[in-house]
C-alpha cells in the first residue's frame, strides 16, 4: 500500500477528530494567537516567472512564527484547498496529536475545515513548519509545492552576539520524473554529494526569488549578520558559499554545536538548518548561492550587497572541500546505551507498476515497517545503516537525537533532528525515550518517504 492510499483510509477513520483533548471546549471560540490559512496561490519569483503553488497565508515562506519556549500556544489552521492537509511543527518535543503527522495519528484537517493546534513548545531554537501530506506522483502537493515557515522558539534572552538576522529558506519549484538511469543522474543537483534523484526541477529560489530578483541582503561593513539557512526542498540536498567570507556554524537544526567552527561552504540536506554568524568584512556586491553553476542558473543564490558598493554580482568557486558533521562536534566518547537497534535501508525498485523505487527498512516498506517498542527513561542507539546509492536525510519526530559515529568516527555533543547519511555509510545516533506517544522516523525526502522509507516508535 502507498503512503497516499495509507493515507486516504485512514482519513476516512480520523473524519471530524480534533484536538479536543488539548483545547477546553468552552475556549474553542477565543482567538487562537496565531492563524495560518493552507491556500492555492500565485507567485513572482522572477520576471515574467509566476508558479502557481499551495503556501501558507498566500506567501512563501509562511509567516514567521516568534514562539516562547515553554509557553503555552494555539494556532488555528485552517484548510483552504481541495485536499486533506495537516501541518507539522518539525523539532519540537510535543504530543502526537499535536505534532502533525497521520501516522502518529494527528488528524487531517478536511478541505474547508480549521483545527487548533495546542502545545508548549520545546526546546529553543530554529525549528520549522510544514505540510506533512503525502505526494505520490503529483509533483505540485506536499513539499513540492510552498507549504513552509520558519518556526523560532526563543529561550532564556541574551545578548544577541551579531548585529542582523535574516533568515533564508531554500526551495525548488516545478518538478518532473526523470528515470533513473545513470546517463541522467546528472541532472541532479545531488551529483557532487554521489546521489542521484528521481526528480528534476526547472526553478531554484532563496525564499521567494531567485538569483538577481527580489531584493538583496543590505550589510554594513563591521557587522556581524546571523543567517538562519533552512533547506525546505522536497528532495535536493544543497551545498552554498558566499565567495570572500565564512561561516561560523553555531547551531545546526536549532541546537548550539559543542565546536563553533568557520567553514567555507555549507551543506544542508532537505530538512536541515543551520544558523551562521557571518562577518561583513569584504565590501563588494557578491553571490551567496549554490556551488554549481546550473543550480545558479536555475535561480539558487541571493545577493548580498555592501552599503555604497554597486554592480554586478560576483561569483567565486571555493575550493573543494568534504563536509563533515564532526567538525562542530566534541570528540568525548559518548555515554553508552541502554540498547542499539538497527535499521537497515535500500530501495527494490519499482513495485506495481509505479515510477517510482519503493523503500524498505529492515526490509518491509511502510506501512508493513515493523514498530519498534521503547521504554520510557531509556537510552536508545539507532544504528542507520544506508544499503542503497542514495543520501538519505533521517529526521525523528518528537525527539532531539545525538550524532554518536560516522563510519568508524565517534563523536559527541551534535544535537539534531535531522542527519544526512552518505551513500553506503553507517550512522549512529542515541536519544532517550522521554516524550511517550507514536513517533515517527522517516527519510526527509519526500518521493522515498511516500514509498515506502517511514517506520513507527511505540512507547510500551
Amino acid at each position: 500500500m502507498k503512503r497516499r492510499d495509507f493515507l486516504a483510509s485512514a482519513g476516512v477513520m480520523l473524519a471530524g477528530r480534533t484536538l479536543h483533548g488539548l483545547m477546553p471546549s468552552q475556549a474553542a471560540a477565543a482567538k487562537a494567537d496565531h492563524s495560518l490559512r493552507i491556500e492555492p496561490c500565485s507567485i513572482e519569483i522572477a520576471p515574467g516567472v509566476t508558479i502557481k503553488t499551495t503556501a501558507y497565508n498566500g506567501q512563501v515562506p509562511g509567516p514567521l512564527l516568534k514562539l516562547k519556549e515553554g509557553s503555552p500556544v494555539t494556532i488555528d489552521v485552517t484548510n483552504g484547498t481541495e485536499n486533506p492537509d495537516l501541518t507539522h511543527w518539525h523539532g519540537l518535543a510535543i504530543d502526537s496529536l499535536s505534532d502533525g503527522a497521520m501516522e502518529e495519528g494527528s488528524p487531517m484537517i478536511e478541505p474547508g475545515k480549521t483545527l487548533r493546534y495546542s502545545f508548549t513548545p520545546r526546546p529553543s531554537g530554529t525549528r520549522w513548519y510544514h505540510t506533512h501530506a503525502g505526494a505520490g506522483d503529483n509533483l505540485t502537493l506536499s513539499t513540492y509545492s510552498g507549504q513552509f515557515g520558519f518556526l523560532l522558539i526563543e529561550g532564556k534572552e541574551n545578548p544577541a552576539p551579531w548585529d542582523m538576522e535574516v533568515n533564508l529558506a531554500i526551495h525548488h519549484w516545478e518538478g518532473s520524473f526523470i528515470p533513473m538511469v545513470e546517463t541522467m543522474r546528472a541532472m541532479s543537483a545531488n551529483v557532487p554529494q554521489t546521489t542521484g534523484s528521481d526528480v528534476g526541477y526547472k526553478y531554484a529560489t532563496i525564499n521567494q526569488h531567485m538569483l538577481g530578483s527580489g531584493d538583496p541582503i543590505r550589510v554594513k561593513k563591521g557587522q556581524r549578520v546571523l543567517m538562519r539557512l533552512l533547506n525546505a526542498s522536497a528532495t535536493e540536498n544543497v551545498i552554498l558559499a558566499l565567495p570572500g567570507h565564512s561561516f561560523k556554524v553555531i547551531a545546526m537544526d536549532g541546537n548550539p554545536v559543542p565546536t563553533p567552527r568557520s567553514v567555507e561552504v555549507l551543506s544542508l540536506a532537505v530538512a536541515e538548518r543551520v544558523d551562521a554568524i557571518v562577518e561583513m568584512n569584504a565590501p563588494g556586491v557578491w553571490v551567496l548561492g549554490s556551488t554549481l553553476e546550473s543550480s545558479r542558473k536555475q535561480g539558487l543564490g541571493i545577493v548580498v550587497e555592501y552599503a555604497g558598493q554597486k554592480g554586478e554580482p560576483v561569483w567565486k568557486d571555493p575550493q573543494p572541500v568534504e563536509w563533515d558533521y564532526i567538525q562542530f562536534a566534541s570528540a568525548t566518547p559518548p555515554a553508552a546505551p541502554d540498547k542499539s537497534i538497527e535499521l537497515t535501508f535500500r530501495d527494490i525498485g519499482p513495485q506495481k507498476g509505479s515510477k517510482f523505487d519503493t523503500w524498505t527498512i529492515n526490509n518491509k516498506a511502510w506501512p508493513d515497517a515493523d514498530p519498534v517498542m521503547l521504554q520510557q527513561g531509556k537510552r536508545y542507539r539507532l544504528v542507520l545503516r544506508n544499503g542503497s546509492g542514495d543520501q538519505h536525510p533521517i529526521h525523528l519526530h518528537r525527539h532531539t537525537f545525538e550524532v554518536t559515529s560516522i563510519g568508524e568516527k565517534q563523536l559527541s555533543g551534535l544535537r539534531k533532528d535531522t542527519v544526512n547519511i552518505m551513500p553506503l555509510d553507517t550512522v549512529e545516533v542515541d536519544f532517550v525515550a522521554d516524550n511517550p506517544g507514536d513517533t515517527l522516523l522517516h527519510c526527509h525526502q519526500q518521493l522515498h518517504m511516500d514509498y515506502g522509507f517511514m517506520m513507527l516508535f511505540k512507547y510500551v
